[in-house]
């Protein structure tokens, strides 16, 4: 089989992974607060399984990115994330307590940290230039699977029967369903998915779609430090002006904020070359694209664990009638990444990032002013929360895509996997605070939105003093008196 058929194989199962983890979540996420109800189960249990599912994936996240950045293998490192997916979900299955149930949801989370291995994979064989592309049809994968998960639903509900010693329901069947998927998927793998070749010794990873990085090739293997003079001046609203170039005999490379480049390529394997490669995760553009990662999720999970309570009680929605609504919304985020993958070839990363987080704080301002004393008829009400859902939806895929890209650009394309799953990592945390802040304050949505309504604007204004520094740093040469001059001035 040729090299592009074999990418071509590889895509569309990295697609498949995505799709099923989509339909995961849209299965079990309508379900899992009556499930946990009939197992008389205290309310914050809910903010519990939807955090435990988070953290593991917080916690592996890391571990497997740096997996992939040291073997360039990522088939062994899916096909091992996957065999947790299928224990987790078969515990679900089983249930009988509301510890089984918290338990399945921590050990399938294992399994998601595999994420941060596919995106350093997908950041190493495509081009900046067609990044945000990729990244947005493979974002739009899991949300197709966010909205066949609903209509899974539909026939997972009129499930009642027994299989030996086990129950299979309307809250049971998600699990089994799920760990049948994950089987499936582990084949599909083994099959289908294709490890690029390693590098040659002393070369970079990058694929042939990114042979025009060659000139800058020796550039992204030397480490990063920072400056003593522009750690001092180093703040929020800095002009571009401020920047430093470094000097290496009679040419100079430009190094964003302030970090300079240790030009010594024998201090790579050194515990100076280790820690001046951290603090490229210390640099303001990074620093911003992290908060944003996290602010974020930790909203978007906040809010998604306090719908189902509300429609619950304000307007008596059951299974079917809120997984019609994630139904709805799936529809409604498909149409949002397609949006954004068309836009992404006219605007850059940065105005993406922008527009979303505008229709973010509208949509959690109309939250903030409209649900948290809901008033009058049904009608009023359905469509007061209609309203600030859709706002909420249509402002995720223009972050999503716009933070990932940027963040993938901004980083060292060498440690792509262990940069991805410090930032999947970052969004853990976010994905276990939020159910737990919005699970514990259901009563208490005025304080829960407040919060939000503040974070986002702290965000908003990051993001505004740092505008200049969130594009992919240019490398340019000038001459060597040139740069002596502007380092010294």
């Amino acid at each position: 089989m040729d090299v592009q058929r074999k990418k071509k194989w590889t895509n569309l199962t990295i697609g498949l992974l995505f799709l099923s983890g989509g339909i995961e979540y849209a299965v079990i996420l309508p379900t899992l607060w009556a499930y946990l109800q009939t197992l008389n189960a205290e309310p914050y249990f809910l903010g519990l399984g939807i955090s435990a599912f988070s953290f593991a994936g917080l916690i592996t996240g890391p571990l497997f990115g740096y997996w992939s950045d040291r073997t360039h293998k990522t088939k062994a490192i899916i096909l091992f994330a996957n065999l947790f997916q299928i224990a987790g979900n078969f515990m679900y299955f089983v249930g009988g307590s509301k510890w089984m149930l918290l338990s399945g949801r921590l050990v399938a989370g294992v399994g998601t940290g595999a994420g941060a291995s596919i995106f350093g994979y997908l950041t190493r064989t495509t081009t900046s230039q067609e990044r945000a592309t990729v990244f947005a049809a493979v974002m739009a994968c899991r949300q197709v699977g966010l909205l066949i998960g609903p209509a899974c639903n539909l026939f997972l509900r009129l499930c009642n029967f027994q299989v030996g010693p086990f129950v299979v329901d309307k809250f049971t069947s998600p699990g089994i369903f799920m760990c049948m998927v994950w089987l499936l998927l582990q084949i599909i793998v083994a099959t289908l998915y294709y490890d690029p070749p390693p590098p040659p010794l002393g070369h970079s990873s990058k694929a042939p779609a990114a042979a025009e990085r060659d000139a800058v090739e020796e550039e992204e293997e030397k480490p990063l430090v920072q400056h003593e003079e522009a750690a001092e001046s180093s703040s929020y609203g800095s002009t571009s002006a401020e920047r430093r170039e470094a000097v290496s005999g009679d040419e100079v490379r430009y190094v964003p904020n302030g970090h300079l480049a240790d030009e010594e390529a024998s201090l790579e394997k050194t515990p100076a070359y280790n820690f001046s490669s951290m603090t490229e995760y210390l640099r303001e553009e990074v620093v911003v694209l992290m908060t944003a990662q996290f602010i974020t999720l930790f909203n978007q999970t906040a809010l998604e664990t306090m719908v189902t309570p509300i429609t619950q009680k304000f307007l008596n929605f059951g299974e079917l009638e809120n997984s019609i609504m994630y139904f709805l919304c799936g529809v409604e985020v498909i149409a949002g990444f397609f949006l954004v993958r068309c836009l992404s070839t006219r605007l850059s990363d940065r105005i993406l990032l922008v527009l979303g987080l505008v229709i973010c704080n509208i949509a959690c301002a109309w939250c903030l002013f409209f649900l948290v004393r809901p008033r009058g008829t049904f009608t009023i009400l359905l469509t007061e929360l209609v309203v600030g859902v859709f706002l909420q939806v249509l402002g995720l895929p223009f972050v999503a895509v716009s933070q990932v890209s940027l963040f993938s650009k901004v980083t060292a394309e060498r440690t792509q996997g262990f940069s991805q799953g410090l930032r999947r990592s970052v969004g853990g945390v976010a994905t276990i605070l939020g159910p737990l802040w919005a699970g514990g304050l259901t009563n208490n949505l005025d304080v829960m939105l407040g919060v939000m309504m503040g974070l986002l604007s702290l965000l908003t204004i990051m993001v505004g003093l740092s505008y200049a520094y969130l594009v992919e740093p240019p490398r340019r040469y000038v001459s060597s008196q040139t740069s002596e001059d502007e380092c010294s001035s």
